[in-house]
């Protein structure tokens, strides 16, 4: 096994604006479902953003379809649609930008199966890590804001199938050479019919019109979120993420996405977090910590053995 390349200082910014981007993610999403049913939501945000460039974008070149068509029922119809149906049926904003995190041990499970070795310091992160998340997951307070155990189960699911798309973009990326753009324009056309399909049949031809007929400005403004920044440029950055490094070290950044997460759900949904749930967020960082460094003595002898 080759060594993977150590993250530079752009595969740096790429994670960061992901992480910002999908904490932030999970507010919009909220307001988008004020007004939209979860599945009209899913079929909004893929056809805003993949129908505008599908005669601009060619299909990604070298890579079978079977990856990207995959993709988008992993990334797209089974991610999304069952987090946006959590998030409708109990899950607070900030409950779910830590419960998704769960996709980093489903990945970081598939690790032997994609041939990726695993340092024993990835797997002491993630279980400091998982510690952080049981704190805040089993902190909840009374009323509207506490999460539902629909809510959950949902939202944990929807966790799953990302780390499937997470496998599926490394498991490409093994073997094949492409660009992440035209993947994520292509692969977020495949989740629009059936999207469109489960509004219509949930919800009713009938009320899908009626919910089109009356779109305000805040879903129209959550619709061009998800799609523009949410789906095509941090599924993009992640991508590219994903190309460069093992899946079993891009997906714990994801770690990072309830800090952010928690913070917007207190400064602009009013959500009170717990004590317990900030000293979660903080056991949550030095899993990431954890995770990502390497041994100083190891480096050392590195440096001594290239003299």
């Amino acid at each position: 096994m080759s060594a993977a390349p150590r993250f530079s200082r752009g595969d740096w910014a790429r994670a960061i604006a992901v992480v910002v981007i999908w904490g932030l993610n999970f507010v919009v999403m909220k307001l988008g479902l004020h007004s939209l049913s979860p599945m009209l939501l899913g079929a909004l945000r893929f056809s805003a953003a993949s129908l505008p460039l599908l005669l601009f974008v060619r299909p990604p070149r070298g890579l079978p379809w079977r990856f990207t068509l995959g993709y988008g029922l992993a990334q797209g119809v089974g991610q999304f649609g069952l987090l946006f149906l959590g998030l409708r049926l109990g899950m607070t904003a900030s409950m779910a930008s830590v419960v998704m995190q769960v996709q980093v041990f489903f990945t970081l499970a598939a690790s032997p199966w994609l041939r990726e070795r695993v340092r024993p310091a990835q797997w002491l992160g993630l279980a400091v890590a998982m510690a952080g998340l049981l704190m805040i997951a089993s902190s909840h307070g009374d009323g509207p804001g506490q999460m539902t155990l629909i809510g959950f189960v949902l939202t944990t699911g929807a966790s799953g199938m990302w780390a499937a798309s997470n496998v599926i973009t490394r498991r490409a990326s093994q073997f094949y050479v492409y660009e992440p753009f035209p993947f994520i324009v292509w692969s977020g056309a495949v989740a629009i019919v059936p999207f469109f399909a489960l509004a219509v049949g949930l919800d009713g031809t009938q009320a899908v019109a009626q919910q089109l007929r009356s779109l305000d400005l805040t879903a129209i403004a959550a619709v061009l979120y998800l799609a523009l920044l949410a789906t095509l440029l941090a599924y993009s950055l992640w991508t590219r993420l994903l190309q460069r490094h093992p899946a079993g070290e891009v997906a714990p950044f994801a770690l990072m996405v309830p800090v952010v997460g928690l913070w917007a759900g207190v400064v602009l949904l009013g959500e009170q977090p717990s004590g317990l749930q900030w000293l979660g967020t903080a056991v949550v960082l030095l899993g990431l910590v954890v995770n990502q460094g390497r041994a100083p003595g190891r480096r050392w002898r590195r440096a001594r053995a290239a003299e």
